[in-house]
């Protein structure tokens, strides 16, 4: 019978943002399969890269969310096992710490009379509610931003290696990155709590990997922003790119405030952020985009660049280039 037995279940709630008065939440409830992603070794790594692509979801389950104060919501799963929760709820900010982190629990409204579930039924969330302590946010892609991925590499063969093979502990980030952003976070005064997204075309699949990658790496804390598989592989039509989208989102979210958009010279990223840059007025303080080994994409972005007066654009071979240009600028001590 145990070949029949089946997984616990599991609530895995994404961090997200919001501001004092909206709740913006994402997760999914699915089966817990048991990843461990410190485990290393090709036939640990292949087992675990097929337990993350083929995750079973909990589908069209109630999920009841409880804040702080005590005040409860809820909020149903779609047929995959994803939740996206948006509601109008007053006093968010006051429930949130100094940096801007709200901390919310979640738990399945919905009775399983033959399934257990993991942590009593209690599962840790998070949004971000950018602190009143801050002068301007900083949204930034991962793949080869922060992180060496290959995506420049034919067939993106690299990317899919590095993915799949490498524990998150032991991929490389960029050197001085981390420093970078440690110094968006804090701003001029180096006593801000500016918030930083992460954005990527990577599927939801990725998401605690990507999340203990930045942890280990000590990366300032903030939401991680991907997509799903459908969107993936072309079954979901899209006006704009998803990182686009996700972006616009953000902007939208606080309109009020300005970013910094970091991207790299690999992919669509400086064609992206310009047309953002053009379409949100004075939103954009400035664009850094990280240069790839590959000649022919760094010169149209140079070319790019070259006349591009609307913002500052920066095309960086390292984070000390960007930190100097930031510290021009006034953006970090």
């Amino acid at each position: 019978m145990a070949w029949f037995k089946k997984d616990p279940l599991q609530i895995i709630p994404f961090q997200s943002y919001g501001d004092a008065t909206h709740f913006y939440a994402r997760g999914r409830a699915l089966e817990d399969e048991n990843i461990d992603l410190s485990k290393r070794g090709f036939l640990s790594l292949l087992k675990i890269a097929w337990k993350r692509f083929e995750a079973d979801e909990i589908p069209n389950v109630k999920l009841r969310v409880k804040f702080p104060d005590d005040s409860v919501h809820y909020t149903t799963a779609d047929a995959a096992g994803y939740f996206k929760m948006k509601e109008d709820i007053s006093g968010l900010d006051a429930m949130a710490n100094d940096e801007g982190w709200l901390a919310y629990e979640m738990s399945f409204e919905t009775t399983f009379s033959d399934r257990i579930i993991q942590n009593e039924n209690r599962f840790q969330g998070e949004i971000l509610i950018p602190s009143a302590n801050s002068s301007f946010g900083i949204i930034s892609d991962i793949d080869d931003t922060i992180l060496h991925t290959g995506v420049t590499s034919t067939l993106k063969w690299r990317l899919i290696f590095n993915t799949l093979f490498k524990v998150a502990e032991s991929r490389s980030p960029l050197e001085g990155a981390a420093n970078f952003y440690h110094l968006l976070h804090r701003g001029a005064s180096g006593k801000e709590a500016n918030p930083v997204f992460y954005v990527s075309h990577s599927p939801w699949n990725l998401y605690r990997y990507l999340e203990l990658f930045l942890q280990k790496n000590n990366f300032p804390k903030g939401p991680i922003l991907l997509r799903t598989l459908g969107a993936l592989r072309g079954r979901e039509k899209a006006e704009k790119p998803q990182k686009q989208t996700e972006i616009i989102e953000i902007l939208n979210r606080y309109p009020e405030r300005q970013f910094i958009l970091i991207g790299d010279g690999g992919e669509h990223d400086p064609d992206i952020y310009i047309e953002i840059a053009e379409s949100f007025p004075n939103r954009i303080k400035a664009i850094y985009i990280r240069s790839v080994k590959h000649k022919k994409k760094i010169l149209r972005i140079q070319g790019l660049f070259e006349n591009y007066k609307t913002v500052p654009a920066v095309l960086v071979k390292t984070s000390k280039e960007a930190i100097e240009h930031a510290r021009q600028q006034g953006f970090v001590q």
